[in-house]
């Protein structure tokens, strides 16, 4: 399965010029790479202008849901459109939607763990689902955001659930760059599975964020990883039959004791 990640420079407070710019990159780079799965950062429609979200976040099924929709059945290509601020009943959350190629939503969730280095508790609220798994390609997969990565419980759910992939969409600080690298590696080896994990670059309210997307395999290797500063297409090629030899090979997920931790 072929992975495709834009390490985009989200212009902050500006959804209609972000639109326009994963427009121009997704009839670029998807033509360019025929992708199985493509994916976007966090936040990607408004960056982290949290005190607008008020005015610029969109109520469910507004026109950047139908912009998806479009897009993956323009380029007959799934879409694990990142994260972006919707409106709901009980306030604001930080949602990830999937599409698959005929636009149809096969997936959605609600960020549960808020930032509180960032404030976002002051402008959204947590989500309340249990993150599942959906179909992609011949394997499983999930989605997480950001700061649901320093959490391995909710990885582990994933995994126990067959996620043979976890998609990670981040708006992550430099200044925790190295976390950054670290918990995804030891998420992928603990639970036996690819991490692709797609951030962004640039800057907002002087905090830089690191760019570094990556992919890392069952295994733990490094397979690509990005530049820390500039705008880039990462792909990879994924082989879930490395996930099943790895969970053959050391089968830590059927030997957990939960009764005893």
């Amino acid at each position: 399965m072929k992975v495709l990640q834009y390490q985009m420079r989200v212009v902050a407070g500006s959804p209609l010029q972000n639109r326009q710019r994963v427009e121009e990159w997704m009839r670029e780079e998807v033509n360019k790479y025929a992708p199985d799965v493509v994916i976007l950062p966090e936040m990607w429609t408004t960056g982290y202008a949290l005190e607008q979200l008020e005015d610029i976040a969109e109520q469910e099924g507004g026109v950047t849901e139908s912009f998806l929709i479009e897009q993956a059945k323009t380029h007959n290509v799934m879409i694990v459109a990142g994260s972006m601020a919707v409106k709901t009943a009980d306030g604001i959350v930080n949602r990830s939607l999937v599409y698959d190629h005929t636009g149809t939503c096969v997936h959605r969730y609600d960020k549960i763990h808020l930032v509180p280095m960032l404030n976002e508790p002051d402008y959204l609220v947590r989500g309340q689902e249990k993150p599942t798994v959906f179909p992609v390609s011949s394997a499983r997969a999930g989605v997480l955001i950001c700061y649901d990565l320093r959490f391995p419980e909710l990885f582990r759910s994933l995994a126990l659930q067959g996620a043979e992939v976890i998609f990670v969409v981040g708006e992550w600080p430099a200044a925790r760059r190295d976390h950054w690298d670290t918990l995804l590696k030891a998420r992928a080896i603990e639970n036996q599975c690819y991490i692709v994990a797609c951030d962004a670059v640039g800057s907002h309210n002087d905090v830089d964020y690191s760019g570094n997307s990556l992919v890392y395999s069952p295994w733990g290797n490094l397979i690509v990883r990005a530049s820390p500063v500039d705008e880039e297409t990462v792909v990879a090629d994924l082989d879930f039959s490395e996930v099943q030899q790895f969970r053959k090979a050391v089968p830590n997920l059927t030997n957990r004791v939960p009764s005893l931790y």
